[in-house]
């Protein structure tokens, strides 16, 4: 495993000894340092205990300011394989949709989505069809039926998803009311391959995987041939973190905007109210408050996590053993805690 040491001016090999000695039962070395806008060392050596004791952890990278102070692979594959990102894969379709706004293949977050699907449009279709536009895909504000939890496997056992998808019924008018729908997600990648003449691959390469120089493996295509939008992408620990950073740094990257400019706060607005969870939901994005600090996270299945704490100016991704679970067994929720009990008072502390 790679590892990346930072020692910073005026702390000693002696002092990073003490607290970080003490993990080395449930893992291998720690790398993780306290530079003047880093960590606390004994907040996150006991944070990365913690990590280390969750079975279905795979790997932790924590960031400052751009700086990866800690990255462990704990099990599973190394930081730079790809893995299965499950519903993560959102956020970066947000990201996707936001820079197709900004090269004129979409116009805007208010278009229609209605031009590019009515060709699947059932027969008899609810007018409310023609409302629904690119931003109520986003927010997941469509108001068509869930094809989410139980509702999943019909849908993805169906002969056209997309079809499938808009022939559920409305539980509330566009724009209204968030239902959590990976179906809706995938319309937003019906309407990027139909407004584009490109496959959500490619779009995801152009538009993310080049300008942050990251591999986007092909993942798993409907039976029309269109990827998944929402769900199965792969994308490695280290190319979470810097999809991480891109949001963090208001989409520019190394001085180059990649995002356009406003994305990253749009998406972060508060549109719509997980009815599960309580937290909030812009484009793509999960919203919380933890310690009176804004936290803005990327969440798939199982545990595939990007948090973004802006004003301490912290990136944090974990990822986890995405197999099925028969019922919720904490993990997540887990997740949280190293965030709200761990390394967001490491940053307050070291910052």
């Amino acid at each position: 495993m790679r590892r990346r040491h930072f020692l910073a001016t005026g702390v000693s090999a002696a002092v990073l000894a003490g607290p970080l000695s003490a993990c080395s039962e449930t893992g291998p070395p720690l790398a993780v340092t306290t530079p003047t806008r880093g960590l606390d060392t004994a907040l996150a050596a006991q944070a990365i205990a913690r990590a280390r004791a969750l079975p279905k952890l795979h790997a932790l990278i924590v960031s400052r300011d751009g700086t990866p102070l800690v990255e462990e692979r704990i099990r599973g594959e190394d930081l730079d394989t790809p893995v299965n990102i499950k519903s993560a894969s959102k956020s970066v379709l947000a990201a996707v949709t936001g820079s197709a706004i900004g090269a004129g293949i979409l116009s805007g977050v208010d278009q229609a989505v209605a031009p590019f699907l009515s060709d699947r449009f059932p027969a008899a279709a609810d007018p409310r069809l023609q409302q629904i536009t690119v931003g109520d895909l986003l927010s997941m504000r469509a108001g068509l039926a869930s094809t989410s939890g139980g509702n999943y496997g019909a849908w993805v056992s169906s002969p056209n998803w997309v079809r499938y998808v808009l022939a559920q019924p409305f539980e509330t008018r566009p724009g209204q009311t968030l239902i959590y729908s990976t179906g809706t997600s995938h319309l937003t990648s019906a309407v990027l391959t139909a407004a584009s003449g490109q496959s959500t691959l490619a779009l995801t390469r152009r538009f993310v995987g080049e300008p942050l120089g990251l591999t986007v493996p092909p993942w798993l295509a409907d039976p029309q041939g269109i990827y998944f939008g929402g769900n199965e992408m792969r994308l490695s620990p280290r190319a979470l973190l810097a999809f991480g950073e891109l949001y963090r740094n208001d989409g520019v990257v190394n001085g180059v905007r990649v995002l356009p400019e406003g994305w990253v706060e749009s998406s972060w607005e508060r549109r719509g109210t997980s009815r599960f969870t309580g937290d909030r939901h812009g484009y793509g994005w999960w919203i919380r408050n933890v310690r009176d600090h804004d936290v803005f996270y990327a969440w798939g299945y199982g545990g595939q996590m990007v948090f973004v704490v802006p004003d301490l100016r912290l990136t944090v991704v974990m990822t986890s053993d995405p197999t099925p679970v028969e019922a919720r067994d904490g993990h997540v929720q887990a997740l949280h805690a190293l965030m709200a009990d761990g390394f967001i008072p490491a940053a307050e502390r070291g910052a």
